[in-house]
């Protein structure tokens, strides 16, 4: 982790206070954050949701031979007759992890079951169900295709393939590839620590009791459990109070001891936001304002060498910000390469007029419509602060900068929660 510097930058110059896109929010994140943790080996039962530190080719070949998609009988298929059932002699039995010895000769086949070696000379496979057998003969039907149920070595995966790349981020069919290729140990990297307050004299945590004009802090807790989806390492360093010298030194003292710190509130322009000022002193911010909703006051900078996040106090806006700018952000920092947001088609059920100019994300259902298409339904109350709007919601209907009205059937693109990992 960067340590901070003993004395404090010169003073900055005003930084602009115009909004950027989310576009080029996005593009100053993938030309800045790389990966902030070094590579360790472990073991690969311990390995889901670690991120690989480096590519990963298959030493052998997946499957290593030949073999059995069914139960059945494999044969040549030189050996059927082209209009009847073809009689052939059981030579004996293959089994997964017993092959069977020798080579089928002409007028042969042999016992087979799924995942056993084909026989040397065989190259084709029926089903058990489709023969009449007994304990000498098996009679294959005309019609059989050569090669049926017949998997090939390397078909799954090709000895000398690149199977993952660093950066993949391991979920558990990637680990049962890993196992299949014989890899016991993986390189992947240290999980990211990172450093979560909230801002405000009006915050108290969850538990305590409330003066007048005090609320329950409720964007550390869904900060912290984002951060625990991610698998970063997160500490819980509490409120801190409106005291630009409080507020300087906590914040300095969280950055030499974690890979990146995240402040919810205190990044606005009110007198008692004192964060953004902070970090200005501390540090740099390369951006403190996008042109979302919700979330326009955002800001991405550093304290010392150490990544900064600053989000807002509105817990909708502070989570569509975490998802949109910071989520990528943690995970190129963490060694993972973020992946391009799929977003669905759907169908507007709702009119709404919209000032143009900023990127908005709606909280909506879905329900099917007509001919299964999907009708997406907008949140009865959607103000930035109502959280409700996002547990009841099934993900983000996204619209662009230039649309000016919403009208039912627009189709427009929509983000599922469990796409973005919430």
């Amino acid at each position: 982790m960067a340590k901070t510097a003993n004395t404090l930058p010169p003073e900055q110059p005003p930084i602009s206070v115009a909004p950027i896109s989310l576009a080029d929010a996005l593009a100053v994140i993938a030309r800045n954050y790389s990966p902030a943790t070094d590579s360790e080996i472990v073991a690969l039962g311990t390995a889901c949701g670690r991120v690989l530190a480096a590519d990963i080719v298959a030493p052998i070949a997946v499957p290593a031979a030949d073999n059995s998609a069914v139960d059945g009988y494999a044969f040549r298929h030189a050996d059927l007759a082209p209009h009847d059932g073809t009689a052939l002699r059981i030579a004996g039995t293959a089994a997964a992890g017993h092959p069977y010895q020798g080579q089928i000769a002409m007028g042969e086949a042999v016992r087979i079951f799924t995942g056993a070696v084909m026989p040397a000379g065989a190259d084709t496979v029926v089903p058990q169900e489709d023969v009449s057998a007994d304990a000498v003969t098996v009679t294959i039907p005309a019609g059989r295709r050569e090669g049926d149920n017949r998997r090939h070595a390397g078909e799954d995966i090709a000895i000398g393939s690149r199977i993952l790349m660093a950066g993949d981020r391991l979920e558990p069919a990637a680990i049962g590839m890993l196992a299949s290729i014989g890899l016991g140990r993986i390189g992947v990297y240290a999980p990211l620590k990172a450093a979560v307050f909230s801002a405000g004299d009006e915050l108290r945590d969850v538990g305590g009791q409330l003066a007048p004009g005090q609320i329950h802090d409720s964007n550390r807790p869904v900060l912290l459990a984002m951060l625990k989806g991610l698998g970063i390492v997160a500490t819980d360093l509490g409120i801190l109070p409106d005291r630009p010298d409080i507020i300087r030194a906590r914040l300095s003292g969280a950055a030499k001891s974690h890979h990146a710190v995240i402040c919810s509130a205190g990044m606005s322009v009110g007198d008692e936001d004192h964060v953004k000022s902070a970090v200005r002193a501390l540090g740099t911010l390369n951006f403190w304002s996008v042109a979302i909703k919700p979330g326009r006051p955002i800001a991405v900078g550093r304290i010392g060498e150490v990544p900064f996040f600053g989000l807002p106090g509105n817990p909708v806006a502070m989570i569509v910000t975490f998802l949109m700018i910071v989520r990528p952000a943690l995970l190129r920092l963490s060694g993972a390469q973020p992946p391009d947001l799929r977003r669905f088609p759907v169908t507007a059920d709702f009119s709404m007029a919209r000032r143009p100019g900023k990127r908005e994300f709606l909280r909506c259902t879905l329900q099917e419509g007509d001919r299964h298409s999907l009708l997406a339904r907008r949140f009865e109350r959607g103000g930035s602060g109502v959280l409700s709007s996002v547990a009841a919601s099934e993900g983000l209907l996204e619209i662009g900068e230039e649309i000016a009205d919403i009208a039912p059937g627009m189709v427009l693109p929509f983000m599922p929660f469990s796409a973005l990992g919430l």
